[in-house]
Formats: C-alpha cells, structure tokens, sequence
C-alpha cells in the first residue's frame, strides 16, 4: 500500500526552512510544499515556484495562516529565534504538527509555555538539533548505549567558531545583540553542543549549573588604531584588518551568500559593484568588527553536575582560525574522543593485560557522510521528521521537544549564572 507524503506549510522562508524543505524536491513521495507564510512577497513567490502551491497559499504571517483551515499535515517552522513561540502556538493550536528550529524558547518562561500547548494539544513537536543525525555524533552515541566504556564519569564538549563565522552571524549578524535577537550566544550557537551532552548523558539530567564569560575580542578598544566605523567607507585598515569586510565579504562573495546579501536577494544575479555599494550603506555587514551594536560574549564555559555526580563542560571559543567542534567521554571502561571536522572517532578501551595499557580504535566514518549542510545531517533529520509525523518509529537521534528541554534549560541556566558573577543554578 502506498503512503501519501506528508503535506507541510514553510513559516519563516529563510535559509533553514528551505533546507528542510528541500526534502521535498529530493523525496516528493516523503514531503509536500504546500504553502507558506511569510511577510516578504519575494520569499513566498520563490516557494510558489519551487514547490508549485497555488498563490491562495501564501500568507503574510502565522497569525493569517492560523485564522483559515488546517490544510496541511505539518509546519516547518524556521522563523528567528525569538518569534518561536509567538508563531508556534497558533499553529500548534490548530492541530498542525510542527518542526521548529532551534532553540525553540528563548527564555524559561518560553520554554514552560510552549511545552505546556504542546501536552494540552497532543501534536508531535520535533527540534532541529541537526548534529544529532551527522555519522559522527550517532557512531558515538552507538557506542555509549553498546556500554562498551562503561558509566560516563565526565564528557566534555568544545566549539571554535572561526572568525568569518563569529563575524557573520554574531558580531555583525541577526545574533550579534541580544536586545534584537532575544539570545545568548550560547543559546544561538551551542544549544547544539549542549543538546549533543544531555543526549550521550540520556536519563542523567543535570543537578546544578555554573558558567563564566565575557567578550573579550570585538569591542572598541581592540579596533586597530586610527580604525573608521565602516570598512568600505572611512577606515585605513581594510586590506589589513583580520575582519575587513573587503577581506571578509568583497574577496569571498559566496562564503556566506544568503546572510550577507540577503538584502540584494531580489537582484538577480547582483555585482561586485552592487555588493560593495550595500556595504557602503547601512548593510552591518559593513561596520567595524570592533564598533559594531553586539554585546554578546565571545568566549563562554559551561560546567554541568550530573545526578549521577558525573561532570560535563563546555568550551566556546569566537574568533578561531578555524571551525571546531571536539568531544571527549571519559567512562569507567574507556573513552571516547574525535573531532567533527575529521570524521573519525577513537573509542580507547582499558586493557590491564601484560604489556598494555589500554586498546585503540579507530572508527573512519568519511564514508557515511552524505554532505550537505552540518555534516549530512539536515536531510536525515528531514526524513526522520516525516517518520515522526506518520506514526512510525522514530530514530535513536529523534529530539521531540521533551528530549530537547534538558539542553535549553541548562543553556537558561548557564547564562543566568554567568549574568550573575558565575553563580552556581540549581536545575
């Protein structure tokens, strides 16, 4: 017997619905464009001609959606950080199902109201914590359930996010003042890593949270010296300065494409010469590094004690020479330990026999990874979604939002710690 697709309605067009969506075009018999919602005309025109709804289906917001029919199976929903909940609970409310980006609340209250629709409406509710489907994190979740290291007495977590990325999504990106954005770095950036801790620790939950940091790097008096407030318009140091954005943007037009000239995204096929006018203008991609409006950290460590007595950390590090993310499992057994960018896990084991210390393994897992973006992991969550949502078994990497609560809170937790002179939060 065939299975009809499940039909879905994209609410927020930027990059992240289409990514999800884009399961659509690879899998039609899987998932169903049929509509969007979303106040820019040009985004919702680009959705009609990709997916080939009719123009009745698009909508200005989520509110205009909530007020017609349920038509659909599903939401994916990839609005920013804070409009989440706002967008959600209409929706959710309807009887829509729903895939929310990350982080799905943005504050402690958020959080509490969203879980509470969620258990009064019954609708199943999956976050995008997209590492979860790489190979690399589920090979070492494989290997934690096998027991093959034994009891976690320690997992420690570490992201570099290298100095164009912390430059573009965070300085001078939509995450780069939490006044706007309504998050943390750490929330915006690490709920990953945070998520990726509570999943290996499974049914551990944390007890108590403490976290210290500051920034560090991108504030004035850092700037080169005789530095103007815009790369292209007043400053000395724009074919010197680390974050130039000649160097950053102009050099390297397509690194970052659908954030820095998100505004030049109705031009077809725009200039260099259209690009370097835009960050002449009031593009803040344009701004100094230094004297740029973020007030986010740009460094910030996390420690977590566990029920159990086990401890985790996290390290995030902004302004790396390159992108890293590295774990480490420490258990009663043995250890495990690789790096993301590599592709490879060593799984050590304890070897007391004559002549050893301990055992080596080492998983090469290049051949699994499909690419695409975060590793090959955003198409498998895709999929594992419309699983979710017929009622099938879900995947070991599966995160409704229930599973996804432990990784916000701890995230709240860490901030509110740091915010007051790293304080200790009880969970």
């Amino acid at each position: 017997m065939s299975v009809k697709p499940v039909t879905a309605v994209i609410v927020g067009g930027g990059h992240r619905s289409f990514t999800y969506a884009e399961l659509a075009l690879i899998s039609p018999e899987k998932l169903k464009i049929v509509g969007i919602a979303d106040p820019n005309p040009f985004r919702c025109e680009k959705a009609r001609k990709m997916f080939g709804f009719p123009k009745e289906n698009c909508f200005s917001s989520a509110d205009e959606l909530a007020s017609v029919p349920k038509f659909a199976d599903a939401i994916i929903n990839g609005t920013m950080d804070h409009q989440h909940v706002e967008t959600a609970i209409p929706l959710l409310k309807k009887g829509y199902d729903m895939l929310l980006e990350k982080p799905f609340a943005v504050n402690l209250d958020e959080l509490d109201s969203l879980v509470k629709v969620v258990e009064e409406n019954g609708n199943k509710v999956m976050i995008c914590h997209v590492l979860r489907y790489t190979p690399f994190y589920l090979a070492i979740k494989e290997r934690v359930l096998s027991g093959e290291i034994g009891d976690i007495i320690s997992i420690n977590t570490f992201e570099h996010v290298s100095y164009h990325h912390v430059s573009t999504s965070y300085v001078r990106g939509k995450w780069g003042n939490s006044d706007n954005c309504k998050t943390s770095m750490l929330l915006a950036k690490c709920c990953h890593d945070l998520d990726i801790m509570m999943w290996m620790m499974g049914e551990d939950k944390p007890k108590t949270v403490s976290s210290c940091g500051s920034i560090f790097q991108f504030k004035p008096e850092m700037a080169p010296e005789g530095a103007g407030t815009k790369c292209l318009v007043d400053c000395p140091h724009k074919d010197t300065c680390l974050y130039s954005a000649k160097r950053l943007y102009i050099d390297h037009p397509d690194r970052w494409e659908f954030y820095v000239w998100s505004a030049l995204e109705d031009i077809e096929n725009a200039t260099i010469e259209d690009k370097i006018k835009l960050l002449k203008g009031d593009s803040p991609y344009g701004k100094c590094m230094y004297k740029s409006d973020n007030n986010v950290v740009d460094h910030q460590s996390v420690m977590v004690n566990f029920a159990s007595g086990a401890t985790g950390t996290h390290n995030m590090i902004g302004g790396a020479a390159r992108p890293l993310r590295r774990i480490e499992i420490v258990g009663t057994k043995g250890e495990i330990w690789g790096e993301f960018e590599h592709n490879d896990i060593h799984v050590l084991r304890i070897n007391p026999d004559p002549g050893k210390e301990f055992d080596e393994e080492i998983i090469d897992l290049s051949a699994f990874c499909e690419g695409g973006g975060h590793g090959g992991g955003d198409l498998g969550l895709a999929e594992d979604f419309v699983n979710y949502v017929r009622g099938e078994k879900p995947s070991v990497s599966c995160t409704s939002i229930f599973d996804s609560v432990a990784g916000h809170k701890t995230v709240f937790l860490a901030d509110i710690s740091r915010e007051n002179g790293s304080v200790t939060m009880s969970y």
